[in-house]
């Protein structure tokens, strides 16, 4: 479990990325889930954008990823921000 100010750093380094998957009108699959976990293995914070066309919303994005143990960060619009600490990182994220 992340605290506040853990949570207002990660989405201050969010701001900087920009999305790296969408969901759209296919919705999660376990694909999906494979390719985004291994995707915060190596980088520990991900943006992921929800189209339009798909029948997803952020909080089934949330529910999905909650078992992986998966830190639902924040919403923007049709944006998400995941975090999972991983010990594989090469520059991992360090709080202060």
């Amino acid at each position: 479990m992340l605290t506040t100010k853990q949570k207002v750093y990660l989405r201050s380094l969010a701001q900087k990325i920009k999305p790296t998957f969408q969901i759209g009108k296919e919705g999660l699959s376990d694909n999906f889930k494979t390719d985004v976990l291994n995707y915060l293995n190596k980088h520990e914070l991900i943006k992921i954008s929800i189209l339009q066309n798909s029948m997803i919303e952020a909080d089934d994005v949330k529910e999905f990823f909650e078992e992986e143990g998966v830190e639902f960060i924040q919403k923007i619009g049709r944006c998400i921000v995941l975090y999972m600490k991983s010990i594989d990182c090469k520059n991992p994220i360090e709080f202060n």
